[in-house]
């Protein structure tokens, strides 16, 4: 059975959104990675922690040229910040790691804002929702 992104980004939101309201900002990333992580699997999700990707260009492979934070039933890419703010490189970080793995969507979740609502955000790579 094909996986909802869709939902996934939903359940995502919700549990990063109570991660936030319970325990605020103010913690380490790998904090807030943890927490979100145990949340999604306690919703039956499967959830991959520090994934190292390999990236091959030109020849050269590097075998850990970056680690993804969360991925979520294979489908979904989570970046985990604890920042005052969005820097805007934090989105095309993402974006970047999006067009690498090729995935469709990714979510940048930053628990160190004051709301959870500024603090997360979607990127998209080529990515159309369906209707």
């Amino acid at each position: 059975m094909p996986v909802d992104i869709e939902s996934l980004a939903n359940v995502a939101v919700d549990c990063g959104f109570h991660i936030h309201r319970d325990i605020g900002p103010g913690l380490l990333e790998s904090a807030y990675e943890l927490l979100l992580a145990e949340s999604l699997a306690s919703r039956g999700l499967s959830v991959e922690r520090q994934v190292s990707v390999p990236l091959s260009a030109n020849g050269i492979v590097i075998d850990n040229a970056f680690r993804a934070d969360l991925i979520v039933d294979h489908t979904l890419l989570i970046e985990v910040k604890s920042t005052e703010q969005h820097a805007p490189v934090h989105a095309k970080q993402l974006l970047t790691y999006l067009r690498l793995m090729r995935m469709p969507l990714g979510l940048l979740m930053n628990f160190g804002t004051a709301t959870f609502k500024e603090g997360v955000r979607r990127v998209v790579n080529n990515y159309v929702q369906s209707t």
